[in-house]
């Protein structure tokens, strides 16, 4: 029997939380082991019940949720955990920094029941949200020239660089071995080199990476994404 993803819920409303909780629950693969309303009693939770996924507000009434996401990036380990930024917000700056913070993606409040569900899924297997459309559009409306993301990239070998080129499209794995005439497990050791050449833990923080490096451009990765 495959082990449920544990969720931890931070956000500092008490319906929200229970509306979370719910969805949550209803999965069978999927437990939530604690809540939290403020940053603080976060840390304290993630100590203690090691969630594979936390489902962040972007407000909490003690930090920010981009401290709270930076935070718990820095102390996560590869086995997580892994945030999912919550926000009423279409497409903000806000989030963008949260995302660049070491969120693995964002999601609106008020996005259907299987998307969030999915979502945690995916993030839970270090895969990309589902629909990375609205990810797409707030890194290259707010992803700025970065020197030092130009010397990460550079030292990528060609194959590496096409990648990334191809995970900032969107593409999955399983998409870039069938677009490159290579095996799964072959995209996994690029993948896995790629993460670890731009010091990023997940496919979001390389797409910010792509942009800001200049390797991919507004509008010139993959239109299906």
């Amino acid at each position: 029997m495959t082990t449920p993803i544990k969720v931890l819920i931070v956000d500092d409303d008490v319906a929200t939380r229970v509306g979370l909780r719910a969805i949550m629950t209803a999965s069978p693969d999927i437990t939530v082991v604690g809540e939290s309303g403020s940053a603080e009693e976060a840390y304290e939770q993630i100590a203690d019940v090691a969630p594979d996924v936390v489902l962040m507000d972007v407000q909490l009434p003690d930090a920010d949720g981009i401290t709270a996401t930076e935070r718990i990036a820095e102390r996560a380990t590869d086995d997580g955990p892994r945030v999912i930024v919550l926000t009423t917000f279409e497409i903000d700056d806000y989030v963008f920094r949260s995302l660049r913070a070491g969120a693995s993606g964002f999601l609106l409040k008020r996005a259907p029941v299987e998307e969030l569900t999915d979502a945690v899924r995916s993030v839970a297997s270090g895969n990309a949200l589902p629909a990375p459309k609205l990810t797409r559009r707030l890194i290259e409306r707010f992803a700025v020239a970065s020197s030092a993301r130009v010397g990460a990239v550079a030292t990528l070998t060609d194959r590496e660089r096409e990648v990334l080129v191809l995970i900032a499209g969107g593409r999955s794995n399983q998409e870039i071995g069938n677009d490159l005439g290579i095996s799964l497990d072959t995209v996994k050791s690029h993948v896995k080199h790629v993460f670890t050449k731009l010091a990023v833990r997940d496919r979001s923080q390389a797409v910010i990476a792509a942009y800001e490096s200049g390797l991919v451009v507004a509008g010139g990765a993959d239109s299906r994404v």
